[in-house]
Order: structure tokens, then C-alpha cells, then sequence
């Protein structure tokens, strides 16, 4: 199912939506970023490079990025142990990680040791279309989100239109070709060097605001990231222009829609506290204002070289008023004077109260002013919060006793927070909850799992001012419903403020709101909390905000009503009355030579070499070009020659050495179309069903004469008589393990790289070589074929070989009947993991389809009249089907 926003998670949930502001991705738990951790991570102290991410996390990182990319480490050992650690911390594992490599193996090894969702950083499309969906594929598998670099074939995107263009054709890839849900996409359309004194250089800044902003208006779903000290580069050792930079160009990036992006918050400042001098030349450079912003801003630099921004190493704030040194400490997140700042403040003023609703309010309004508009990032306020904290947590012994001696109870509005029942997620409203009780509410908290009827028995014992709900789970927006029901019931006019992940406005208008005709509002985020609150309170606006919500609330309905009446979509069953569907009376089907399984235990190598195609194999090491031209290429020939004469060295020693084993099995059997589900039969009885396959079809409306295709479309049904399907699976990473493992040993990256590319090669070639002698010598149904090599490596021949997992069959579990029929895992070594995902890697199994008129197709997105038909065919739960075609699903 495609979620609205970007759902990531450690043990606690991640929801990035529009109103989030900027997402901090912690950089210094990345071997290349942090010169510290660099040296622990040699230095075998991983005990100790888990403080550096436990200080990311305080400082305010809501992603850890984990990289271990370097030369004299053992990037997967490091990977794996370093996640294991993590996982064992619940102060770091409670926000998600980005697995961050240019190695596949890595990627992969750090994914699996991943609790929650994390994301994968990065892919991209320089090893062509064919690698770029194969990661692609395999990511989705894991359920992780992905990090997509603007680089192709070509090299990285230096320019705004090559930027925009990359992006938009990996997008229409992963989207279209892969599955992938639009919301777990996260572009890096690459933060390049400014001020560097080259021409070309000058709009690197401006074309990146410019392609943010490109992505987020027609890339709909999809999310912006970069490396944003990158923009720095050339003022290297001197902080601060650099600290001025990297906030001025979030200032900026963050208005065109930049969501996220690896940035150290020591080496940032707040964009209002960058002097206006400084601030003038580095926006001249970033936004290309001045032809000599370059010289002027390098002229300036070369005056304060050396001299870096210490916080507060001069003490002039301190001879500020009290409510000034207060409101200064929570605007720039010093703790070290607060506690006798609020205890002078406590003083001054008639009672601590006052110093909450006066300076410490005062200070957090600016705090919110600027994050609201983008002067401030999440780390900086972050550090407000705990210094906030600090200063109520001393106050409040003082509050308690005036409260004694007054016998004033209640001094403040109350507020009820629960996360409803069934649901044990609660940091949103924890987080909620701090921010209210920093604007003077009194929180009670309920926790976790709270039933109904304890919410509304607490309400109405402790007189609360407001209910506020949460939930992450789906299931949890049926409870508020009932929570909505049941103040309905019991006649109750309290406001209900509705928030967690899976809510949403359109679910609150459409099904919370008519079951209770009091105030309700969805609060999108913590920050929307305060002022919703505010307006529902106040006696004087509070009339016109909730007139103003319920009608916003009806024009919701009455629209979606209306949509769910569009012919976008046709229905399962108008979609299964315009299939495709074949003559079935000419002579377009032959009865295959051979029935059954056939394994091929340790084909020959030397075989199956004849079938490599070689083109991607330079796209892995960034070399573009097609072979054999490559090798005539003035600027990457002589290399690639050389690059080629290694991997056939390597592919001898791997023959001559039995370094990898090549097993394949297939299988060809009677079949028939039931349906969308194709029934198997045994080889001696076709009477007797031994399998049943089921297929999607695609439920998009169509134009005149163009089917809904599904699979089964082209195998013939029952009354046309007895068809065939194939079967495959085959492998060329039987043993890669051990030989990676020596040359580990030996640091010989190279080759390690080298014979997982071999590898990759081996297996895809050898798919393309049991394809072939299924049509011509196994099958037989294109006996006469004659193909050149180019032709074969376009697949312009007779038939289709799809795989579960692909666009025309995004069904995983359909895996494992092909794996049962074909005695896959004892026959080739091939298994399955959880996640369906193949092991070794370089493998693939998939359908031979035969018809002449058989392609591939992208099923996309299918409506749940389908999805109950599907569940019901396979004998699964329809949640657990919506759990595997997620991406595939259109409500």
C-alpha cells in the first residue's frame, strides 16, 4: 500500500509529512564523516563508537547514517557488528538507520541486522537500467526506503536539467517498473561546492534549489535529501563560513522543499545570528547574485580566517535583563547558566508560573517563530526543549508548594492523551505532550493501549479542557471512532483532538467527525498542537475555528464521496471481462519434448560465459559505454580493455579453481488458465492439480480495444485442451562466500568487487542460456530459432520468462511454490529467506511462458475487490495479501 508520507522506524515510528520541517540525518556514525569514529572502528572499539552515535542522537539526529566504506576495514564485519550493537541500545535503536555504501554486500548484510524500517543510501543509475531495478527490486524486498543519487550512465548530474531528468526516469522506474511506493523514494540531486572559482560552478547551489523544487511538484510522493556540507567545500578550516553557509543554504533548500539532508549541527548557526556581512556574501555565492560574489566572498573569508564561531566564548548576553539571558539560552540550546538564570528569574517574578508564561514562553515563541519559518532546524530546537525542560523541571517543586499554600489546583487548562486501544506507539504524543506542557498545559498522559471507556471516565473525573487521541497502527483509527461514538452517547462537548501517523485529515472528516458533534480536529504534528489547542480554548475564537473546521470537514466528505465514484479504475470483474485473449485455435502451442525437472548441477562456466552481457558489467565500474565499443572509447578504452582482461583472468582461475558452481534446475509441465490462476498438472495424470499459481491483472481503465492483462492470459484454458508452463531457477554464487571471505583477508577489494560482478553476470547469463534451450532443444516451440548475439541480449525471441516480484507478477510468496515444485533449494543450493529474497544473490527463478503473443506488463495498481478475490484463491488472509502487494494496492 502506497502511504501518503515516508514511514520510517527504530523501535519508535519516523512519519516525515510536509509539515515535519527538516529531517537531521547524523553523520557521524560514518567512517568517512568523523575522523573519531574512523578510529575506533580500526581500532576494533566499537563499545566506544557507540557513544558518537548516542551523541547524535542527543544532538538532535532523528536518522543515524551508518558507513563503514574504507579501505582497511572489513566493511560488512564492521556493518553487522556495529547494527548489532545499536540494536542492544534503546537510546540509539529507537530512531531509524540509513545503511550507507557503494557496496552492494554491505548494503545487504547491514539491511538484514535492521529492526524497523531504515533506509538504503544509495542507487542510482550508473550501471545502467537493468542493476539500477535489480537493487531496486531487492531494497523493496527488505522493506526499506531508498536514497536514489541524480548519476546515470553518463556520470553525476551537474546541471539543473540533467538533474530533473535522471531523477524523473529513475522515479518512472522504481514507480512503474519496480513497485516501489513513491513515498519511499528520497532523491540526492546532489549538493556541489560553491565559491570554488570555476564558471561552471556558480549555479551548483541555485540548480539544486531549483531541482528540489522541480521533484516536489512533479515527482509527486517523492522526497529531497543531500550531503549539505558539501556546499562548503572550498572554505575548508574555516568554520565560520562554513557554519554560515550550511544554514543559509538550508534556509533556502528547505523553501524549495528539501525534507531532509546529512548535516553536523555543531556546524550550523542560527541563520538570524549569521552576521548580515556574512550573511549578504554567502547568499550572493549560493543564490548567484553578483558576478564577484566569488571574490567577495573569499575576500571577506580571508579577514576572519581562523576564527570560528565559539558559542557564547564572549559573555556580553550575560549582562543582558534576565527574561533576555533566558529567552537568549533557549534560542541557542545553553544549558550551562540556566538553572541560576531560573532560579534569579524565580526571584524576580511574583511566582514561577510568571517565569514560565513570561521569559521562558517568550523565548520558545522565538524558538517557534524561526523553525516555522525555516531559520531554525529540528537539531537547534531540539536543544530549546532540553533547556526548556531543565528550567520547568526546577520550577515545578516551587509551583507544587505555592499550589499547597494557595490552594489554587488548578492554575492551568488540562489535557487527556492516550494512544487508543490496541495500539502501544506513543512518542508522537509524548512529543506532543512536552510541547503543550511547555505552552502551560497540564498533561495527563494515560499511556498506551487505553480502552475507550478509561479515556472517558479519566475526562470527566479529572475535568480535562481537551481529549487528544494517537495511534499509528490502522486498527487504531476504528478505536477513535468508537472513542467518537462513545462522547457522542454520553452527550460530552469536550474538543477531540485527533493525531498519529495513519490519521489524516480525510479520515477524520469521513469517519470521525460524524460520530461526534463536538469540535474535532486532526493535528497533523506536535507543532500544530499548540496554536489547535489555543483556538479551541479561547472563548472568543473558539466559534469561529470549529464553524470554520466542520464546514472545511464537510467539503472533505462531499469531494470524497465524488472520487470514489471516478472510472479510474475499473472493477475486478469488468477488468477480467477485458482481457486478452488469444486465438487459441491456431497452432501457436507445442507440446514440449521433455515434461518434468531437469537439473544442471555445476553447469560448465565456459558455457555459460558465451552468454554474458558484458555492458552492464562496465556500468558496475563506471564505465559507460556498450561492449565491445567500449574498447574504442578515447577516454575509457585502454581502462576497460585492461578491466576486461581481468575479469576474464579471474573468470579462468574461476574455472580452473572451481571458485563458484553454476545450478540450475527447470521444470515444464501441462497446464491450464483457471481463471487468473493457472492450474498444474501431473506429468502421467492431468487429471490430478499438483500446483496452482495465481496471478494479478491489471485493473487501470484502458483505452478502446487495449486489455487488462494478467498472466494466465496466455496459457490456454481447459477448452482449448492441455497447455504448458515452464518453470526456473538458477544460481552463479554457489561458493562466493568462501572467496570473498579470502580475499577479505587479504584486502584485495578488487576482486571482491570483481567476482560478485562475475558473478551477477554468470547468473543472468545463465538464465538467458536455459531460456534458450528451453525454446529450442527442451520445449521445442521455436526449434528454428536463429538469433546473433545482440538479438538474444534484447530478447527478441519467442516467450517470456517473468519472476515473482516483477511488474507483472509482484507477488513474492508465489516464490515458494515454484521453490516446492522444483526441488529448488535441494537441487541448486538456492534459499529463500523471510523476506522471499533469494540466497546467494546472484540468483533468479521465474515462469517460461510460451505464447508468441506473451510480454512483460506492469500490473500496477489493483483495487480490493481484487485483492479479497486473490486472498480467497491463495487461502491467505486479505491483510496478509495487503501486507505483500502493499505497493500494488490503490486505496
Amino acid at each position: 500500500m502506497n502511504n501518503r508520507y515516508l514511514q520510517l522506524s527504530g523501535l519508535e515510528p519516523l512519519i516525515i509529512t510536509p509539515e515535519t520541517n527538516f529531517i537531521n540525518i547524523g553523520e557521524r556514525t560514518n567512517v568517512t564523516g568523523s575522523r573519531q569514529f574512523l578510529r575506533l572502528i580500526k581500532e576494533d572499539k566499537f563499545e566506544e563508537a557507540l557513544v558518537v552515535a548516542v551523541d547524535q542522537v542527543n544532538g538532535g539526529a532523528q536518522i543515524l547514517d551508518v558507513n563503514m566504506d574504507e579501505g582497511m576495514i572489513d566493511g560488512k564485519e564492521a556493518m553487522v557488528k556495529f547494527l548489532l550493537l545499536i540494536a542492544s541500545e534503546p537510546d540509539i535503536a529507537k530512531i531509524p538507520i540509513m545503511v550507507d555504501s557503494s557496496k552492494w554486500v554491505i548494503i545487504e548484510a547491514g539491511l538484514k541486522c535492521l529492526q524497523g524500517k531504515g533506509i538504503v543510501n544509495s542507487i542510482s543509475q550508473k550501471e545502467g537500467e537493468k542493476k539500477f531495478i535489480e537493487y531496486g527490486e531487492k531494497i523493496k524486498e527488505y522493506g526499506a526506503a531508498v536514497v536514489v543519487m541524480a548519476f546515470d550512465e553518463e556520470g553525476q548530474a551537474d546541471t539543473y536539467d540533467r538533474r530533473i531528468s535522471i531523477c524523473e526516469t529513475a522515479y518512472n522506474i522504481l514507480v512503474n517498473k519496480v513497485g516501489f511506493s513513491p513515498t519511499d523514494i528520497i532523491f540526492d540531486p546532489n549538493i556541489f561546492p560553491v565559491a570554488t572559482g570555476i564558471e561552471a560552478h556558480r549555479r551548483n547551489a541555485l540548480d539544486y534549489f531549483h531541482a528540489t523544487r522541480w521533484i516536489k511538484e512533479n515527482l509527486p510522493g517523492a522526497y529531497v535529501s543531500g550531503g549539505v556540507s558539501n556546499i562548503s567545500f572550498s572554505f575548508r578550516g574555516n568554520n565560520m563560513v562554513r557554519e554560515a553557509m550550511h544554514s543559509a543554504f538550508l534556509y533556502h533548500a528547505i523553501k524549495h522543499g528539501m525534507d531532509m539532508g546529512i548535516v553536523n549541527p555543531a556546524m550550523l548557526v542560527v541563520y538570524d545570528e549569521i552576521p548580515p556581512d556574512l550573511l549578504e556574501r554567502v547568499e550572493d555565492v549560493l543564490l548567484d547574485r553578483r558576478d564577484d560574489a566569488t571574490e567577495r566572498l573569499t575576500e571577506f573569508a580571508g579577514n576572519i580566517k581562523g576564527v570560528s564561531r565559539k558559542k557564547d566564548a564572549d559573555d556580553t548576553w550575560r549582562k543582558l535583563s534576565i527574561g533576555e539571558r533566558l529567552s537568549h539560552a533557549l534560542v541557542n540550546g545553553i544549558t550551562e547558566f540556566i538553572i541560576d538564570d531560573t532560579e534569579e528569574a524565580r526571584k524576580h517574578y511574583k511566582s514561577p508560573l510568571k517565569v514560565i508564561e513570561g521569559p521562558l514562553m517568550d523565548g520558545m515563541n522565538i524558538v517557534g517563530d524561526l523553525f516555522g519559518s525555516g531559520k531554525m532546524f529540528l537539531p537547534q530546537v531540539v536543544k530549546s526543549a532540553r533547556v526548556m525542560k531543565q528550567a520547568v523541571g526546577y520550577l515545578v517543586p516551587y509551583m507544587d508548594e505555592e499550589k499547597k499554600l494557595t490552594g489554587n489546583v488548578r492554575s492551568q487548562l488540562k489535557i487527556l492523551l492516550a494512544t487508543v486501544k490496541g495500539d502501544v506507539h506513543d512518542i508522537g504524543k509524548n512529543i506532543v505532550g512536552v510541547v503543550l506542557s511547555c505552552n502551560n498545559y497540564e498533561i495527563i498522559d494515560l499511556g498506551v493501549m487505553v480502552p475507550a471507556e478509561k479515556i472517558l471516565d479519566t475526562a470527566v473525573k479529572e475535568k480535562v479542557d481537551v481529549i487528544g487521541l494517537s495511534g499509528l497502527i490502522t486498527p487504531s483509527l476504528e478505536e477513535m471512532v468508537e472513542v467518537a461514538s462513545e462522547m457522542q452517547r454520553r452527550g460530552m462537548k469536550l474538543p477531540l483532538l485527533i493525531g498519529g501517523a495513519t490519521t489524516s485529515r480525510i479520515h477524520t472528516a469521513v469517519k470521525i467527525d460524524p460520530a461526534y458533534d463536538g469540535p474535532v480536529v486532526h493535528v497533523l504534528d506536535a507543532s500544530k498542537s499548540v496554536p489547535a489547542t489555543s483556538d479551541l480554548l479561547n472563548s472568543e475564537r473558539n466559534i469561529e475555528f470549529i464553524r470554520k473546521i466542520k464546514a472545511d470537514y464537510e467539503i472533505l466528505r462531499r469531494n470524497h464521496f465524488k472520487k470514489r465514484e471516478s472510472k479510474e479504475y475499473l472493477t475486478f470483474s469488468e477488468a477480467k471481462k477485458n482481457a486478452f485473449v488469444a486465438d487459441w485455435r491456431k497452432p501457436n502451442f507445442l507440446k514440449p519434448v521433455f515434461t518434468g525437472n531437469k537439473v544442471f548441477e555445476n553447469y560448465p562456466l565456459d558455457e555459460i560465459i558465451k552468454y554474458i552481457d558484458w555492458t552492464p558489467f562496465f556500468h558496475t565500474w563506471m564505465m559507460k559505454g556498450k561492449y565491445p565499443a567500449i574498447f574504442s572509447d578515447p577516454k575509457h578504452g585502454y581502462e576497460a580493455k585492461k578491466l576486461f582482461d581481468d575479469a576474464n583472468n579471474l573468470l579462468d582461475r574461476i574455472i580452473g579453481e572451481n571458485l563458484l558452481k553454476a545450478n540450475a534446475v527447470i521444470g515444464i509441465y501441462p497446464a491450464n488458465a483457471i481463471g487468473d490462476d493457472i492450474e498444474v498438472y501431473d506429468i502421467d495424470d492431468k487429471s490430478r492439480i499438483i500446483r496452482e499459481f495465481h496471478f494479478l491483472r491489471q485493473q487501470g481503465k484502458k483505452s478502446a480495444g487495449v486489455p487488462n492483462i494478467c498472466l494466465s492470459d496466455f496459457i490456454a484454458p481447459e477448452s482449448a485442451g492441455i497447455h504448458h508452463i515452464g518453470f526456473f531457477a538458477v544460481t552463479a554464487g554457489v561458493g562466493i562466500d568462501t572467496v570473498i571471505e579470502k580475499y577479505q583477508e587479504s584486502h584485495d577489494e578488487y576482486n571482491i568487487i570483481m567476482i560478485k560482478a562475475l558473478a551477477d553476470r554468470l547468473a543472468e547469463a545463465l538464465a538467458e542460456l536455459m531460456h534458450k534451450k528451453v525454446r529450442e532443444k527442451f520445449w521445442g516451440y521455436a526449434s528454428n530459432e536463429k538469433m546473433d548475439y545482440e538479438d538474444l541480449l534484447k530478447e527478441q525471441y519467442q516467450g517470456i520468462r517473468p519472476a515473482p516480484g516483477y511488474p507483472a507478477c509482484p507477488d513474492h510468496t508465489e516464490k515458494k511454490k515454484i521453490f516446492d515444485l522444483l526441488h529448488v533449494e535441494e537441487s541448486t543450493g538456492i534459499t529463500l529467506t523471510e523476506s522471499m529474497a533469494m540466497a546467494p544473490g546472484a540468483s533468479i527463478c521465474g515462469y517460461y511462458f510460451s505464447h508468441p503473443e506473451s510480454r512483460y506488463f506492469p500490473v500496477g495498481k489493483i483495487g480490493k475487490d481484487q485483492v479479497e478475490d486473490y486472498a480467497r484463491r491463495k487461502g491467505m488472509a486479505v491483510k496478509e495479501i495487503e501486507k505483500w502487494l502493499a505497493p500494488n494496492l490503490n486505496y
